[in-house]
């Protein structure tokens, strides 16, 4: 099937839909799209298009997902939330040691310095350093799916490898995973809003009390989180 047909918006809107699909490339869901509505399709057939019909099309080959990942992928195929992405904010130079008692921070996003992305549909995710004093932004990471291979889950964890905590507007069960065997706590965050606001409510836990799993990342003694954890059982 020949692709080079394809508008470049009906090729944007078939890259983000099959990135909220799980085990779903681009030229997949062409091919069930060709079953569909035909080649190439167009946004007035697709508009048309109930997740019934993308349920059952290719011989029912999405028959087994998740209603509300059909539902999400049907309402981009549509045109929904389709649109070029906002330009990353500037990096700020950061040289290793720079921030005592910090920790690296990712925040899966998709326009600006908004924390709205979904682990498995980001475009990027922005990487900060954090300590109780400072938020620096040290890089943004891309999310190239032709690098993601089988397992694009643990493709995106390993681009924040060297993160300890993960900030997130959505993250399924399977994915969690994926991040924590990185070492990685995922903090889910359903509402979203500007990150440099969650991050200034992470800066005061960094600057009081910080819970066992925290001290630790930050590299505080055993005997001083054990401390916290005693002092906390007798409050």
């Amino acid at each position: 099937m020949a692709t080079t047909t394809l508008t470049e918006d009906m090729a944007l809107r078939i890259g983000l839909a099959a990135r909220t699909l799980p085990d779903t490339d681009p030229a997949r869901l062409l091919r069930v799209l060709a079953e569909l509505v035909g080649l190439p399709p167009s946004a007035e057939r697709l508009a048309t298009v109930k997740v019934k019909d993308l349920k059952q099309a290719g011989d029912g080959e999405f028959a087994h997902l998740d209603q509300s990942e059909l539902k999400a992928a049907l309402a981009i195929l549509q045109g929904e939330g389709v649109e070029q992405p906002d330009p990353p904010p500037a990096v700020e130079p950061y040289t290793e040691g720079d921030m005592p008692d910090s920790i690296r921070v990712a925040c899966a996003s998709d326009h600006g310095e908004e924390l709205d992305g979904h682990f498995g549909a980001a475009r990027r995710f922005l990487v900060y350093q954090v300590s109780a004093s400072e938020i620096r932004l040290i890089d943004v990471r891309t999310v190239d799916e032709s690098q993601a291979g089988d397992d694009r889950n643990a493709y995106r964890a390993g681009l924040i490898a060297d993160c300890q905590v993960l900030y997130v507007a959505s993250i399924g069960g399977p994915a969690a995973a994926k991040v924590v065997k990185r070492d990685i706590h995922p903090i889910k965050d359903a509402l979203g809003g500007p990150i440099r606001e969650r991050l200034q409510a992470l800066q005061g836990i960094l600057a009081g009390k910080a819970p066992p799993w925290l001290a630790k990342v930050m590299g505080h003694a055993p005997e001083a989180r054990v401390r916290f954890e005693r002092e906390e059982a007798e409050a």
